[in-house]
């Protein structure tokens, strides 16, 4: 009986030994000495090959995209739990986006080695911190490969492209959600509900000495202690371990073809971008913009460096994350006012020792222009203002409740996406509400990620008991989708589903006038209203153009009017005081 013991030992140990050896994780960046990045098929491959060798991992795939593939998601936890219900309870959740621009795959194949080292104890792995990746967000720009796209960029050999499978920026989609990749995206969020995110990126705006610089989501923005941990110790501390380890960083260099010494600001994210979008549900999001014009191999060894650091730092701080997160959701609920719109504040500066390369402007011997140069010749290293404060411009008090009528489908189903708790009601019901008007906007000239995106919109609101009828949704905004609510439903808000389009028919004036019916009877109304006789007379007298243009008068006449259509600018979400 020993003996049969000892031979099925053999037997299992065997077939472990096997399946170790069975998969080859040298990643394709690694074989080819960080020249190239895995394909799309290489790099699922891979997670599930490291699926099916450690405990530790698991790979789902999760929702579409618009490729016609799935999205996938990879989970690391040394535990081997993956309910997320209850990782939760005692775990923070650090999540990585890969690939939203394919071309920039730096991330693709830092992720994939940062895995295979957790899994295998070549690095130890974090006991209290759960490690998720999408690996490759843009699946259709990645199967959309070539070597000549970007321009710029010193490697690797062949990659992927920006535009996804409809040719969308992903990296502009997060609110407005018009591709399948952005409503998985916001499904597999709010499955998550990641504690600290990072989306892995290259960029050039400059030559400069720095392989790697960070973009944190704007701590003003973020706001309270959350904001504050963010700003005076979350990055300082990443910025101080990877000196550590002989990686310089800087924050991300916002310039465009000038050179970074006469000072830059930081960039606002806003929600249609990856991290104001996370930062909705007060998640510490960052984007990882390493320096194209940089090698390859050293960019991917950055990002990896960059990765490790951030996970021991949600390791460390893991509690004090939990905390300031669940306290700034309490105290964004207690609030009476949000700020909608942010400026740099010009009375706020840090100063940045910064490592650049000297710029000169010399003539262009293509265009006989001036021309900016980088001389990699002349270094320095120069203290620079960097202009990293916002503040408020505009604010609205927040309202009980929003009603949406049932009508607006486009929009109820985004906010259900986004895990928003809502009602329908039971019967007819009336209710006392804010309605807002639109006052002003002005819209692009030229399309913007499929949208002629509006901007600088303004309302007017008065108070109304309004009927709305049974299944119409009621909103309350005491929940954690708050931020999101304000910032897509208020019309102001950069971002707000009016500013993105989805309200665009009440811009149209749906019913007019045949100028020779309504002469008669704007005559009459006139007549019965001396009032409005004197204001039309002193707006004549006051407005020459508009006294030279009888088709404005009687149009003028008619919006005074009770034929005047009550929806023409009418904002169909309603406020609850």
């Amino acid at each position: 009986m020993k003996k049969i013991f000892i031979l099925l030992l053999l037997v299992i140990l065997s077939c472990n030994s096997k399946k170790e050896k069975e998969y080859n994780f040298t990643t394709v960046f690694e074989k080819s000495n960080g020249l190239e990045t895995a394909t799309y098929a290489e790099t699922i491959e891979y997670y599930k090959n490291l699926a099916a060798t450690y405990a530790s991992i698991k790979i789902d795939s999760i929702g579409e995209t618009d490729s016609g593939k799935p999205l996938h998601m990879v989970t690391l936890n040394t535990d081997g739990i993956f309910n997320f219900s209850e990782i939760r309870k005692n775990k923070r959740i650090l999540l990585i986006n890969n690939g939203i621009h394919p071309g920039e795959s730096d991330g693709i194949d830092a992720t994939m080695m940062l895995y295979r080292d957790l899994a295998k104890g070549k690095i130890t792995a974090p006991k209290n911190t759960v490690i998720v990746t999408i690996p490759i967000y843009n699946v259709g720009g990645s199967l959309n490969r070539n070597s000549t796209t970007r321009t710029n960029q010193n490697g690797p050999k062949a990659y992927g492209f920006r535009g996804n499978a409809r040719n969308y920026d992903l990296n502009r989609d997060f609110i407005k959600c018009d591709t399948k990749n952005a409503k998985t995206f916001a499904q597999l969020f709010h499955i998550v509900q990641p504690d600290v995110f990072i989306d892995n990126h290259v960029s050039n705006g400059a030559d400069y000495q720095y392989t790697l610089t960070h973009l944190f989501t704007q701590h003003n923005k973020l706001g309270g202690d959350l904001g504050a941990y963010l700003h005076n110790e979350m990055m300082p501390n990443l910025e101080q371990q990877l000196a550590d380890k002989d990686w310089d960083i800087t924050p991300y260099v916002n310039v465009f073809n000038k050179t970074p010494e006469s000072g830059f600001s930081q960039f606002m994210d806003s929600p249609r971008y990856s991290t104001g979008y996370t930062t909705l549900f007060n998640t510490l999001g960052m984007m990882v913009e390493t320096h194209m014009l940089k090698p390859y191999k050293q960019r991917v060894e950055g990002t990896y460096e960059l990765m490790k650091s951030m996970v021991d730092i949600t390791e460390n701080d893991g509690e004090k994350i939990k905390k300031l997160r669940e306290h700034a959701n309490k105290k964004l609920l207690t609030n009476k006012t949000y700020t909608l719109n942010w400026e740099l504040d010009t009375s706020k500066t840090s100063m940045l020792n910064f490592k650049g390369f000297e710029g000169e402007m010399i003539p262009s011997e293509i265009t006989g222009k001036q021309r900016l140069k980088f001389n990699r010749n002349k270094p320095f290293t120069k203290e620079v203002s960097y202009q990293n404060y916002f503040k408020p411009t505009d604010s609205v008090t927040i309202p009980s409740a929003y009603i949406i009528p049932q009508g607006w489908w486009p929009v109820i189903d985004l906010l259900k996406i986004n895990n928003t708790e809502m009602f329908q009601l039971e019967k007819d019901s009336s209710y006392t509400v804010e309605i807002y008007k639109i006052k002003d906007y002005k819209s692009r000239n030229t399309p913007y990620e499929g949208h002629y995106l509006h901007y600088n919109t303004t309302v007017s609101s008065k108070i109304k008991t309004i009927t709305f009828k049974k299944g119409d949704y009621l909103i309350k905004t005491n929940q954690t989708s708050l931020r999101y609510l304000l910032e897509t439903l208020e019309p102001q808000a950069p971002d707000s589903f009016f500013n993105w389009n989805f309200f665009d028919t009440i811009l149209q004036q749906k019913e007019g006038f045949s100028p020779y019916v309504w002469e008669e009877k704007a005559k009459l109304i006139l007549l019965q209203n001396p009032r409005l006789q004197i204001e039309l007379n002193l707006k004549k007298s006051y407005e020459p153009d508009f006294a030279d243009n009888w088709y404005a008068q009687l149009d003028w006449i008619h919006k005074k009017s009770e034929n005047y259509e009550k929806a023409h600018l009418q904002y169909p979400v309603y406020r609850v005081k």
